[in-house]
């Protein structure tokens, strides 16, 4: 007997649609891990969260790319609220936790903005040669200032010195997959500048996770996030306030632009990350 499973597609980081990072969202229960990847795989979207009643929390929450499961998606959690709120499962001005691979995390709908707060990470300058890395990109060293750090969440940030030369990479994406498996200190790439295309927004980034099925993302709260921390280490946000929601710009040069709300509290040490979701299809899947 086939499963009928609800499926809906939601792009998140945009209240507009075919704008933004779209994510396929679905509730159900009776899955398997291996249903999940094919469902993940034949909907080919960057993400898929599925989402299962939970003992401990609100709900399970689990990502999955068309070829693995990974630990933390921003813009699939936002999707997923988003798909929560439109099934009466979520109100307005409410906090609700998923149980996830990253831990508990806390997310919800606020002044109709959907939430989520992000684990936190820690910088190290990044120490061994990118060279061979920044060819790939199709970067030099002067566009870079030679200015990379790692996080500890495995991801990479490149900064470049304007719009030009972020909008004007031309990856070489066999070349940079090689390069991500032949070391062990970051798999995810994130370049980003200062200079933005709206005065009111902090950075403007692009983000590339070829080995995770993702050649390039057009909004990631994962990579949008952690970069406020970052920049507020660099001394590139002027007159910081703690809690104040700063926007990072992604997906113009993809023709779907999205913009992720960030806010940070230093003291409390609270990353969160903000953004508005659309849904632009609903239906069903016949596994």
């Amino acid at each position: 007997m086939p499963k009928h499973i609800e499926i809906f597609q939601i792009d998140a980081f945009t209240s507009e649609p075919f704008k933004g990072n779209p994510a396929a969202v679905v509730l159900e229960n009776s899955l398997s891990e291996n249903e999940m990847i094919n469902i993940a795989s034949e909907i080919n979207l960057s993400e898929t969260a599925f989402l299962s009643d939970s003992e401990l929390t609100d709900f399970n929450l689990r990502w999955f790319t068309p070829k693995t499961e990974v630990k933390l998606c921003g813009h699939a959690t936002i999707a997923s609220l988003h798909y929560l709120y439109e099934k009466k499962l979520l109100k307005e001005n409410s906090t609700i936790i998923f149980n996830t691979k990253s831990g508990n995390i806390k997310a919800g709908r606020s002044n109709s903005y959907y939430w989520m707060q992000l684990p936190t990470i820690n910088f190290s300058r990044a120490e061994n040669s990118l060279t061979e890395l920044y060819s790939a990109l199709g970067l030099s060293l002067e566009q870079s200032n030679n200015d990379a750090y790692i996080g500890s969440n495995g991801y990479l940030f490149i900064s470049v010195d304007n719009l030009t030369t972020l909008f004007n990479l031309r990856p070489d994406f066999n070349r940079i997959s090689e390069i991500l498996l032949s070391q062990n200190d970051f798999s995810n790439i994130v370049i980003y500048t200062v200079q933005t295309i709206e005065s009111e927004s902090s950075a403007h980034i692009r983000f590339f996770a070829p080995n995770e099925g993702i050649f390039e993302d057009p909004a990631t709260g994962s990579a949008a996030g952690p970069l406020l921390p970052l920049l507020i280490k660099q001394n590139l946000i002027k007159n910081f306030s703690n809690d104040r929601i700063y926007i990072i710009e992604q997906g113009d040069v993809l023709n779907r632009p999205g913009r992720i709300g960030v806010s940070f509290n230093s003291k409390e040490n609270i990353l969160k990350i903000f953004g508005k979701a659309v849904t632009t299809l609903k239906g069903s899947l016949i596994i």
